[in-house]
């Protein structure tokens, strides 16, 4: 049974949620969320479609000195991958990590399960990423999502950021200051993305 209209929060109004933008990364500055902050922007980023209720995510926070010691990490990671690299490839990588003042990594946990199919466990990971976005910006935040070659190559995600064989990065979310307004860009026609089905 629905509830009521009323029952539902009047902060949750499409209008709020159509001011999503991305912040670009090199935008971003300090100040960050205290940990008072980041606290209730996880508490918004975890309610999530959970099917089963596996809770098949994890987050690693980066900032402070972590940020320069991760950046060096992936631009050494990066020289053995590309060793034609140009500079202004290396300087964007590094920024990825310099710029925001907190990173979050999205983990997914992918091991065995009997139930619950790994593309779905994987979604709900992905579903993090896509609240973190949202709650970054309503706690006056700029945010990112940024995946890349770092999701996805292995000796980088285990080697440096500790994966286990069956975790999988689902993106890095950078969350600062923004120091310019981001600009709207051109969405989808929703009408032409939708059908009837029919027997």
């Amino acid at each position: 049974m629905a509830l009521p209209r009323k029952h539902v929060p009047a902060m949750l109004t499409l209008a709020a949620l159509d001011q999503r933008r991305s912040s670009p990364t090199r935008q971003l500055a300090s100040p960050g969320p205290d940990d008072a902050q980041l606290l209730r922007i996880l508490r918004t980023a975890v309610r999530v479609p959970d099917h089963g209720k596996r809770v098949p995510f994890r987050l690693l926070r980066i900032a402070g000195d972590a940020r320069i010691a991760l950046a060096d990490a992936a631009e050494a990671r990066l020289r053995e991958r590309e060793p034609e690299a140009g500079d202004g490839v290396v300087d964007k990588l590094r920024s990825r990590f310099t710029a925001p003042p907190l990173t979050l990594a999205v983990i997914a946990r992918l091991g065995p399960d009997a139930k619950i199919p790994e593309a779905e466990r994987f979604s709900t990971a992905a579903c993090v990423c896509l609240l973190l976005l949202q709650a970054a910006q309503a706690e006056r935040f700029g945010a990112q999502w940024l995946t890349g070659w770092p999701a996805y190559d292995r000796p980088f995600l285990e080697g440096t950021l500790g994966l286990a064989p069956d975790e999988q990065l689902v993106g890095t979310i950078a969350i600062g200051t923004a120091r310019v307004d981001a600009p709207e860009r051109e969405r989808p026609d929703v009408a032409s993305l939708l059908a009837d089905w029919g027997p």
